[in-house]
């Protein structure tokens, strides 16, 4: 894009040169242009998209077309359904609205800033506030908040996977490119925007990899599932229902010239809204929105609504230790000198006060504070890969890193390092973290010096989360692996998980990790800590155990956790993190509170298992509508209710009701298979109404009993039935409950007895043939319900035993 640059007084110098960036003026020059990056870039559903979802929908299509030929033909008594359709969406449009409302509340008071420089001096602004050239200042755990030109680095390394999908950190020099989206891992620098807002180059790529990637919802499948199968009966079955109807009214040619296709078509829309599960979609939508917002009350933000499910579904958990088991506040504990060499106390104060400097070196500051008299000539960034960093003086190389990293495979007979060895292995079985400075002569190439020689062993103390223990001992009970993988050493680290209660004697060091995928699985199974691991090995951990059939989530605040957040299938990130980290995951913990999590596995319990119980009314509506529809299209009889019986019965036996089941507290484990058993029961409770209706209309056909009449009688069995249907998935029936239920029947009884409500509902006070009809057809139906249930309740039994041999056959936890 063309602009004037006016760049006057922009330094683009770093090694102890000063950067001056954009004057005052000419910040507000830009602004005026509108050359910021404001972008409207929601971390939540769009208002649109959830009308959309909630209004524009097959189903409601359907129902609008019912209703229009309803107030056609003049049936608008007929036409309730609507009514409740309308409910329906406006009750779901305004629950997610509300959980978007808080969620981006929470977002906005959470967001990312960037530092730029101005007036000769670094200010940290919102992301929307920066401008047009203006100078932004990297570091490394930065979010690029737009595109520029790098005008000045030292070391700057960029991971751009969330944009080019290569995890390969990529150098960046003077005049090389970096994206808004991508992520600085290592080094430091500046670069003058050249591009904002919209115009950045992948800004809605960024804003998807960021936030919007659909989590994996089984609820959401199966759902979505069973609506493209009813979306295909409909049509056919309509038709056939269309037909008997016009039989029953005396043919085709007849039913056409004395008006009664108007009861036909009455009656075959009172079929098809039957088979709709209209509420099931909404209840899902309600279910996943209080939730969150539930979440949200905790400090929990949840970057996705169905991420709520997510983590109950969850059967292994990745942890980072720092900023997860610990607090991620390190301190300096002690300095172990190992060769008389002048000036290292000083190249230390020079780590502590560097700013890029992580939260080991800045734990030097206050122990070192005599600065080297000159400034260095070079240096090596921090490398997550490498583990170690350098500075060079005048005097020679300084790296400063994990023993291990720094001299790897050390046989050396210099007792000096023999000695740096020992230490370091005994230090660290103590949960210490600890860090080797070292000299030696610069070389050409970012590699330890051959000549290099320890000359002091660092140690650092972590504090461990309160709430550590705790969480992972819920973990335990609910049978979810716990891996610990960490960038640190594998001895600390197993340190530390022992603290934490984990069964961990020593830890393995991802350096020997096997480039096979089989033989990787085979050790994450037999191994609970994983020390020395770099970005790309988390990520590979986490793929490989998702292929292995696992339910992975993974947690951790760092940007080398930023890759395996992104690729698990649930990500969890502390607010207290870096921006990129934070930006991919599905949860954010806003005040680092690891002890959460179990919350947040209790949340997703209560939604599958709740949904799961409502799904089995809902399904069981749509299996005994499909059925009576066909059975009555087959046999040729009159549809037995009108669609404002239907109405009715709908409401009391599974609209009102299910509001209230959706949203009870359930702790029911999460077990595979949600469809398959809510259909094992929906389908033959489904086949029983149908049998039981079906044979309840022959027999009054055959005793002659006024149509009428067999309607109210129809009603009445579907009303009794279908409340007997929700005391047995109620079960145990709390006091809650049975209040639920009471209230129901009591509706049941006003509905009869209210002469207005029978009147409008076109009911008729029954004869003697049949209230008994009635009275055994009841009486079978519930029977046939409770043999149902049994047999239904031996399946999700066997279901549970296969999941959990299932699981049993993927998780060798190590003794």
């Amino acid at each position: 894009m063309p602009h004037d640059k006016d760049l006057t007084g922009v330094g683009v110098r770093l090694l102890g040169s000063s950067v001056q960036g954009l004057s005052t003026a000419g910040v507000a020059e830009r602004v005026a242009a509108g050359q910021t990056n404001t972008f409207v870039q929601d971390t939540s559903r769009s208002v649109w998209s959830i009308v959309r979802a909630n209004v524009l929908t097959l189903f409601n299509g359907i129902i609008l077309a019912c209703f229009i030929v309803l107030f056609a033909i003049g049936r608008w008594q007929d036409a309730l359904f609507g009514f409740s359709a309308v409910a329906n969406a406006v009750i779901g449009s305004v629950q997610e609205y509300r959980a978007k409302r808080a969620l981006d509340r929470l977002a906005l008071l959470n967001a990312p800033h960037a530092r730029v420089m101005r007036d000769g001096s670094e200010a940290e602004i919102d992301l929307d506030d920066v401008v047009l050239d203006d100078t932004l200042v990297l570091r490394a755990g930065d979010q690029v908040p737009a595109d520029g030109l790098v005008a000045g680095s030292r070391g700057l390394q960029v991971d751009e996977s969330m944009l080019t999908g290569e995890s390969d950190a990529v150098e960046k020099a003077d005049g090389d490119r970096v994206l808004s989206g991508s992520v600085v891992v290592a080094g430091e620098g500046t670069a003058v925007v050249d591009r904002v807002g919209a115009d950045s180059f992948a800004n809605s790529l960024a804003a998807e990899a960021k936030r919007f990637s659909l989590v994996a919802s089984e609820l959401r499948s199966s759902i979505d599932r069973v609506l493209k199968w009813v979306t295909w009966f409909v049509g056919p079955v309509a038709l056939l229902v269309l037909n008997a109807q016009m039989i029953a009214q005396g043919g085709w040619a007849e039913a056409s010239a004395n008006g009664a296709w108007r009861d036909a078509a009455t009656a075959t829309i009172a079929s098809v809204v039957a088979m709709v599960p209209l509420g099931l979609v909404l209840m899902t939508s309600i279910t996943f929105a209080v939730g969150a917002v539930k979440l949200a009350r905790q400090q929990v933000l949840v970057q996705e609504l169905p991420a709520v499910e997510g983590l109950a579904r969850v059967d292994i958990i990745c942890l980072d230790k720092t900023g997860t088991l610990t607090q991620g506040d390190i301190v300096f504990d002690a300095a172990r000198p190992l060769t008389d060499r002048p000036g290292w106390e000083a190249v230390l104060s020079w780590y502590g006060v560097q700013n890029d400097a992580n939260a080991t070196a800045r734990s030097l500051a206050g122990h070192f504070t005599e600065p080297p008299a000159e400034p260095p000539t070079d240096r090596v960034p921090f490398s997550s890969a490498r583990k170690w960093s350098a500075v060079i003086f005048d005097d020679g190389m300084w790296i400063l890193g994990g023993p291990e990293m720094v001299f790897p495979g050390d046989n050396s007979p210099d007792p000096v390092r023999q000695h740096l060895a020992k230490q370091a292995s005994e230090l660290a079985t103590t949960g210490r973290r600890t860090l080797v400075l070292a000299h030696g002569t610069p070389t050409d190439d970012e590699t330890v010096p051959a000549d290099a020689v320890p000359v002091a062993l660092l140690t650092f103390k972590e504090n461990i989360r309160p709430d550590a223990a705790e969480t992972l001992t819920y973990f335990a009970a609910q049978d979810v692996d716990v891996r610990i993988i960490s960038g640190d050493n594998p001895q600390t680290v197993a340190a530390i998980a022992r603290e934490v209660g984990l069964d961990a004697p020593h830890g393995f060091d991802a350096r020997q990790l096997p480039d096979d995928d089989q033989e990787l699985l085979e050790i994450i199974n037999n191994h609970v800590v994983f020390g020395r691991v770099t970005p790309d090995q988390k990520k590979r951990i986490v793929v490989v155990l998702k292929s292995a059939g696992r339910t992975v989530a993974m947690t951790g605040d760092g940007v080398n956790d930023a890759l395996a957040i992104k690729e698990a299938d649930i990500g969890v990130a502390m607010n207290s993190g870096a921006a990129a980290t934070k930006a991919v995951a599905r949860l954010v913990l806003l005040d680092g509170k690891f002890s959460h999590l179990p919350s947040v596995v209790a949340e997703g319990r209560q939604v599958i298992a709740n949904i799961e119980r409502v799904s089995m009314l809902f399904l069981t509506k749509t299996a005994y509508a499909t059925f009576l529809a066909i059975a009555f299209g087959i046999l040729l009889l009159p549809f037995p209710f009108l669609p404002r019986q239907l109405s009715v019965t709908d409401g009391l036996t599974i609209g009102i009701p299910a509001f209230f089941l959706a949203l009870l507290p359930n702790a029911q484990r999460y077990i595979p298979g949600f469809l398959r058993r809510s259909l094992t029961f929906a389908v033959p409770a489904g086949v029983s109404v149908t049998l039981g209706l079906a044979s309840y209309a022959r027999l009054a056909a055959n005793l002659q009993i006024p149509e009428a009449e067999i309607r109210t009688g129809s009603t009445l069995v579907l009303t009794i039935i279908g409340i007997w249907i929700l005391v047995v998935l109620s079960r145990p029936v709390t006091r809650f409950k049975g209040l639920v239920i009471g209230a129901m029947m009591i509706g049941l009884i006003l509905v009869y007895s209210v002469p207005i409500a029978r009147d409008f509902l076109q009911f008729t006070d029954p004869t003697l043939p049949t209230a008994l009809l009635v009275l055994g057809t009841s009486v079978a139906c519930i029977a046939l319900i409770e043999i149902v249930r049994f047999v239904h309740r031996r399946v999700a039994y066997r279901d549970a035993q296969d999941a959990l041999h299932h699981r049993v056959s993927h998780q060798r936890v190590s003794k």
